[in-house]
């Protein structure tokens, strides 16, 4: 059994000669009351890390800890800012095996063992509101950590962390910040014990950009190593079922599949062909849970929308009954997909590709004009989609033509969003307008699939000799929704197909 929770912390260096005199009086802090007496704890905590610390290496920690209130296997991954999602399992010798499946996408399969033991003398103070309610803790750690793998030296120091209670305001935080940085103490440059251990204890592994890249190169690398943190990053959101974690793992697949594509003259396809093919298939199989999402959503909003006296028959629980069959299905078909050794397989791939990555000359090349060149293909191929896809009468031909320019659309959006460090605001503009476009596009899409889905609970609805009044309305507000997004269509079109756009992107 886990459970999760978010905590947002600082931690601050102290001089070498830091006593308790030297902390500021916290009383004085807006919000702080009074500071409870401290009580002492001593802890130990085994980090866990593969060879190659691919688990520090994306500042994320694995530890077992002993000691304290809250001994057991913690995991903790990065969210924004100060803020962290600590995972925590029951203390046992092995790493839970739900902790290994919220690591996989970082280990990609790798083996976890004891990387450093950290041994920590904690002093707790705890500030109080002027009802006596928890808003914040300081803690002042005298910390031993010492290398478990090879030779190395042990290495001591002193830190302050400050960890919110939960639901206090953050700028509680920036209020006992500045408080401390009066008294010298300072924001520590590693984010967490187990980084500096290892720059202290144990050599880590060269990181970082590949320096052979020129300008285009490096930028194109970037908006590829960001996709691919963020789709690792979001992995254990997707096993956990979090709200919109499918579509924004979605996302990035489509992000980074457009910019190797869109981007060939600086990576060279002979490699990245192959990763495109298995995004592709990660992105159709994260699809079937993320449609489902988009589906439920929408038809119930159109249930609601209808006034009471229309809806006739069961209407909301039959729609709730098959979203409940369709949705398990679809996650654990999610999971089937993120334990499989062809996930493993791309990620590995992914990982291969920003550290040797396949440059072609181009890559040598000024970012703009190399980026420019590439928004401006896509948008060529956007035109070549849209201009007969309008042409059409309405009906099922037209349907899928415009469902195929929609696609282009957001291949045009995701080149400008790479491109837009070289290019700036014309990049900026260009991806608005295409964004509009695609925006039009996709509300008539999910109403041709709303129409599809609509029509089964209709059937459905009919063989159990249920009202089929409400599923006929909802069918009709649908195509109604369909017909006023394809009228919309050519000004929004024209909008984004202006000449001057795209003539300002050119260098």
């Amino acid at each position: 059994m886990v459970h999760a929770m978010r905590e947002t912390e600082r931690k601050f260096e102290v001089p070498s000669s830091f006593d308790t005199s030297w902390l500021p009086e916290l009383e004085r802090v807006d919000g702080v009351t009074s500071v409870a007496e401290p009580s002492p704890e001593e802890l130990e905590a085994v980090y866990y890390d593969t060879d190659d610390l691919r688990l520090s290496g994306s500042s994320v920690t694995l530890r077992r800890r002993t000691g304290g209130s809250d001994a057991g296997w913690h995991l903790k991954l990065p969210l924004a800012g100060d803020e962290r999602e600590e995972v925590q399992s029951h203390l046992t010798d092995d790493v839970p095996d739900q902790l290994l499946d919220l690591t996989l996408s970082r280990t990609r399969g790798a083996e976890l063992t004891p990387l450093v033991r950290i041994r920590t003398t904690r002093e707790v103070r705890q500030l109080l509101d002027a009802e006596g309610a928890l808003r914040a803790e300081l803690s002042i750690d005298a910390v031993r950590a010492e290398p478990l793998r090879a030779e190395g030296r042990r290495a001591e120091w002193t830190e302050v962390e400050v960890e919110l209670a939960e639901e206090t305001d953050p700028a509680l935080m920036d209020a006992v910040d500045k408080e401390l940085r009066e008294k010298g103490i300072v924001r520590a440059q590693s984010p967490s014990k187990l980084a500096r251990a290892l720059d202290e204890t144990v050599a880590t592994p060269a990181g970082g950009p590949d320096q052979s890249a020129g300008p285009a190169g490096e930028q194109v690398l970037a908006y590829v190593r960001e996709q691919i943190r963020v789709l690792t990053a979001l992995d254990p959101a997707v096993r956990r079922d979090r709200p919109d974690s499918v579509h924004k793992m979605r996302v990035a697949c489509r992000r980074l599949r457009s910019c190797l594509r869109s981007y060939r003259s600086v990576l060279d396809r002979d490699v990245t062909d192959t990763i495109r093919k298995e995004l592709k298939w990660l992105a159709g199989e994260l699809g079937a849970e993320r449609d489902q999402e988009v589906l439920m959503e929408r038809l119930t909003r159109d249930i609601e929308a209808q006034p009471e006296e229309l809806v006739l028959g069961p209407v909301a629980a039959r729609l709730q009954v098959w979203n409940v069959a369709h949705s398990t299905e679809s996650h654990q078909r999610t999971l089937h997909v993120l334990g499989s050794h062809r996930y493993l397989a791309l990620l590995d791939s992914l990982a291969a590709l920003v550290e040797e990555p396949p440059l072609r000359a181009k890559a040598g090349k000024e970012a703009d004009k190399v980026m420019a060149e590439a928004v401006l293909k896509e948008f060529d191929r956007l035109a070549r989609r849209m201009t007969p896809a309008l042409a059409l009468p309405p009906g099922h031909e037209r349907d899928v033509a415009l469902h195929e320019a929609r696609k282009a659309a957001k291949k045009v959006r995701y080149a400008t969003e790479a491109a837009r460090p070289a290019l700036g605001k014309p990049a900026k503009r260009l991806g608005k307008r295409v964004k509009a476009v695609q925006r039009v596009l996709g509300d008539h899409q999910d109403s041709v699939v709303a129409r599809g889905t609509i029509r089964d609970l209709a059937v459905a609805a009919h063989t159990a000799s249920e009202a089929n009044f409400t599923w006929g309305l909802l069918y009709g507000r649908e195509k109604a929704v369909a017909d006023t997004r394809e009228q919309e269509l050519p000004a929004v079109w024209e909008r984004a197909s202006a000449p001057g756009l795209r003539k300002r992107l050119r260098p």
